[in-house]
């Protein structure tokens, strides 16, 4: 049995096409993992770099404890099932199941305990004398299954491996391998572009898209909670409906405005992780309902729609409709205008028939017009607060504290701006005390709802903290964003700094042998790389990583301050910046600009920093791509 953990892996063919951008995740023991997508999304290379069968440009893959990066297949411990079975068609059933096992010097009695014992479980016991030409393709899938089994590997991994069968045969096979793996107890990786597979087989399900992971999660918060418009649309049949739209707030009630003039109307609890800026009516947004959560309704209250067509499916009807009360010209593709709606026990609706959508409120998804990103995140990204300077002090969230000199600076002559507040920069403190409306856990944090006026400031607390308290609170102000007369005046402070530079290596003469080390150049300074990271980068950029520029990142919180006693940047002080919880030194790091952090009260004229390799992280400038 084992675990995986794919470490921002990336396929870039010669060609610079990256197939496979940034991709982690770590899979538990045990696990069914489903990766997800349509055609050229990325997800069989994966697969198949998990395999060995393809290379890893960049990132690390382990099984186990092992770094398996440039292990062969074969001594990863891993089993594959093929889309095409990949069977040795002049071969039998049980030399098929056999061959592997033979290949690796097995006895042959431990060969046939294995076989027989794999075919009983797999039901093919009475063909192991037959040739995969004279089974079906539902009994070869089987006997594919089975040749994997019998290594009784640590991972299984399978590649679309229904998707030449019948619908029929491919729903029976779900049941059946999903029963294999609970009975198995090991970690199984499946490859589809059948979303309805996906949600029936995965423990936790990997969406993608052009390479890039969507989502991962669990199969119905992929359904309840999709992150962007395209998982909320690839997940469910029929698809989701998306329609544009605006929101506009009236008190407790949010109404939905269609661009043909339809009202819907939702209440305010249900949508209040939305930023109020959507809610006045002049933002655009999407909108989406799946066709099971609406109603349709006779007598108005909802979007007015035409039927097109209707499906009657027996346990369910499959109602096609177009906005408005005419028909109009038939078009193939007319999204947009377009609404699909699942019904049960409905024999009254004909095509004709002019009737009304009314969507569920608490099934409702809304959608960034431009980003396509969901505007109801499970923790908001961030809270908006208007605040105003009174002299030396601000005022906001009913009390007045000290305005940050760094504040200060960048508001100029404005005494009104607003803060945007991430819940994470709220912190225990006794600046501010809102009243706990309630308490929601989100992935195993405490989301606690902070009574403000008419809406909620969004905080994650601990568990002492309870609902109907009063929470006293503070800010880490350089976490937080200001904007006043609707420009941004100053950005939060980024975790991480950058630095720019080259890589070179050098070649000593060490205890009678030739010793390479490796060396992260910025400007004059030197840090010597950890020998692993400088063979991987001359391994994926070869000789030309001596030539290229490299970006090295790091926490802020590892850059140290030194005395100058050994290598270091000296960096002449540019300003200070002073947020009152914490201060920053804005320095000239060998030409760029770079915070550090420094005591209250500093005032040295330059700052002297350094680095340890184990915290830099190396990124590629020729491809957007982290290499370790």
């Amino acid at each position: 049995m084992a675990n995986l953990k794919l470490s921002h892996i990336y396929k870039v063919y010669d060609n610079g096409h990256k197939a496979v951008n940034d991709f982690s995740i770590d899979i538990a023991d045990r696990e069914f993992i489903v990766f997800v997508g349509p055609s050229g999304c990325g997800k069989s290379t994966t697969l198949r770099m998990i395999a060995g069968l393809e290379t890893i440009t960049a990132g690390d893959l382990f099984i186990g404890d092992t770094l398996v990066n440039d292990m062969e297949p074969k001594d990863r411990d891993i089993a594959m099932v093929f889309q095409s079975y990949a069977l040795y068609p002049h071969m039998t059933v049980y030399e098929n199941m056999a061959f592997g096992l033979r290949n690796r010097k097995m006895p042959e009695a431990e060969i046939k305990e294995r076989v027989l014992k794999a075919a009983k479980m797999l039901d093919i016991e009475d063909y192991l004398e037959r040739k995969p030409k004279e089974m079906s393709g539902g009994q070869r899938q089987r006997v594919a299954l089975g040749r994997a089994l019998v290594r009784d590997p640590k991972v299984f991994l399978l590649d679309e491996p229904l998707s030449n069968l019948d619908a029929k045969l491919r729903a029976a096979m779900r049941t059946e391998i999903t029963a294999l793996h609970k009975s198995l107890n090991t970690t199984f990786i499946y490859v589809t572009h059948d979303q309805v597979e996906a949600m029936t087989m995965g423990t936790r399900i990997v969406v993608m898209k052009n390479g890039y992971v969507q989502q991962i999660d669990t199969p119905m918060n992929l359904y309840n909670l999709p992150y962007n418009k395209f998982v909320a649309g690839f997940i469910g049949t029929p698809q989701m409906n998306f329609f544009d739209v605006r929101l506009k707030r009236e008190g407790d009630i949010v109404g939905i405005l269609f661009a043909n003039g339809d009202v819907a109307k939702v209440p305010y609890e249900n949508v209040s992780k939305i930023h109020s800026r959507y809610l006045t009516g002049e933002v655009p947004a999407i909108f989406g309902i799946r066709p099971e959560h609406i109603n349709i309704e006779r007598d108005g209250g909802g979007l007015k729609f035409v039927i097109t067509n209707v499906e009657r499916l027996g346990n369910e009807t499959i109602i096609h409709g177009k906005l408005g009360d005419s028909l109009g010209e038939f078009t193939m593709k007319d999204e947009g205008n377009n609404i699909v709606v699942k019904v049960v026990d409905r024999d009254d609706l004909a095509i004709g028939d002019i009737v009304y959508a009314v969507p569920n409120p608490n099934k409702v998804h809304f959608f960034d017009a431009e980003t396509e990103v969901t505007l109801m995140n499970k923790i908001p990204t961030y809270n908006t607060v208007p605040a105003t300077v009174n002299g030396d002090r601000m005022t906001l969230l009913g009390n007045a504290v000290a305005l940050p000199p760094v504040f200060a600076a960048a508001l100029g002559e404005a005494d009104h701006f607003e803060l945007s507040i991430p819940p994470q920069a709220i912190v225990p403190g006794s600046d501010f005390a809102l009243k706990v409306a309630r308490i929601e856990n989100v992935d195993g944090q405490n989301l606690a709802y902070l009574s403000n006026g008419d809406s909620y400031l969004f905080a994650l607390v601990d568990e002492t903290v309870t609902e109907g308290q009063t929470y006293g609170f503070s800010l880490l102000n350089e976490q937080l964003n200001l904007t006043a007369d609707g420009e941004q005046v100053l950005a939060a402070v980024s975790e991480e700094e950058s630095f720019l530079g080259t890589f070179s290596k050098e070649e000593r003469h060490e205890n009678g042998g030739r010793v390479y080390h490796f060396f992260y150049n910025i400007g004059n300074y030197s840090l010597e790389a950890e020998q692993e990271k400088g063979f991987k980068i001359n391994a994926i950029d070869g000789d030309n990583c001596y030539k290229n520029t490299y970006r090295y990142s790091v926490n802020r919180n590892d850059i140290q301050l030194t005395d100058g006693t050994a290598p270091c940047i000296t960096a002449p002080v540019l300003e200070l910046l002073d947020y009152g919880n914490v201060c920053f030194a804005k320095v000239d790091a060998a030409g760029q600009s770079v915070l550090v952090n420094v005591p209250a009260g500093f005032a040295d004229p330059e700052v002297r920093i350094a680095l340890k390799s184990e915290d830099v992280s190396v990124y590629s400038t020729r491809i957007d791509m982290k290499i370790c």
